[in-house]
């Protein structure tokens, strides 16, 4: 169970140009979050006809506008990204938030990221995928020095000098569904982030969808717990992170809501929730009145 409440993050989707932007982020530690996020895409589902800015950069502009808030990737994949140049990234992202950085991870979707570069993987490749590229990060940001040659990735010589404030090294805040992937994220993570599991839209008994999400969720906690106890005996619990947003209800519909979800995350053992900041139209609308009222009470 969760000692006191959950630290509590949010979302900015890299939709706006930084001059509009600078403030949100302001905002978002002024209002007192904890951490904050934005997507690691070149282009998003609904979305990818608007306008997307790349990660990086954005992540080091935050940084330089905020001094305490954690920021982080949610979440970066090996769909566009090679560890050796991304490693790179990561320690760049460390030094300049001063050790704040957040390396939010995940195997990447079967979305336009997928084949914007070359040919999809199939599911198993992409798993497999995603296991190498975890396993050869965490050796990249622990050592100046990293030989690999694996099935989807060589570093020859790869140096990683000074490595990272953060010691010892940038956390990990790994996605994860299924039994492989909270494998990888008890042997690697620092921290476990779900969006929750699948739901269908009724149930023979009635039960809402939003309700279905929750029962699915405590299924998926059992799970990750059996596997953080056969996997990670000897380490650090890993903080848990709960994307309120992967129910069927947006969590900023109303501040209570928000708070409801809060408080129903931390029974189920959640260190940490992450909500989306409120969108004008399309997925996330919601009113930013409601994230004000939700803030305050942080």
């Amino acid at each position: 169970m969760v000692s006191g409440r959950p630290r509590v993050g949010i979302v900015l989707l890299p939709q706006e140009r930084w001059a509009t932007q600078r403030e949100k982020w302001r905002r978002a530690e002024e209002m007192g979050f904890d951490h904050a996020w934005t997507y690691d895409h070149l282009a998003w589902r609904t979305l990818a006809d608007q306008p997307w800015f790349a990660t990086v950069p954005l992540l080091a502009a935050a940084a330089q506008v905020t001094s305490r808030i954690g920021l982080g990737t949610f979440v970066a994949s090996p769909n566009f990204r090679h560890p050796v140049p991304f490693a790179k990234d990561v320690m760049g992202l460390d030094d300049v938030s001063e050790g704040r950085f957040l390396l939010g991870i995940g195997a990447g979707g079967e979305g336009f990221d997928a084949h914007v570069t070359g040919p999809a993987p199939t599911r198993g490749e992409r798993t497999r995928r995603f296991e190498e590229f975890v396993g050869l990060l965490d050796a990249l940001l622990t050592q100046p020095v990293t030989e690999h040659a694996g099935e989807f990735y060589t570093a020859h010589d790869a140096r990683m000098v000074p490595g990272t404030i953060a010691q010892p090294r940038t956390p990990f805040v790994v996605a994860a569904a299924g039994p492989r992937t909270m494998t990888l994220a008890a042997r690697y993570g620092q921290g476990w982030v779900t969006y929750g599991a699948a739901y269908a839209t009724e149930d023979a008994g009635g039960a809402s969808a939003q309700e279905q999400w929750w029962a699915a969720l405590e299924q998926q906690v059992a799970q990750l717990d059996a596997i953080e106890a056969a996997h990670r005996p000897a380490g650090a619990p890993l903080r848990r992170y709960l994307s309120l947003d992967g129910a069927p209800v947006f969590s900023l519909t109303s501040a209570a809501l928000a708070a409801e979800g809060v408080e129903r995350a931390a029974g189920l053992g959640f260190t940490d929730v992450i909500v989306h900041w409120p969108r004008a139209e399309g997925i996330y609308a919601g009113d930013e009145r409601a994230l004000e009222e939700f803030a305050a009470g942080l």
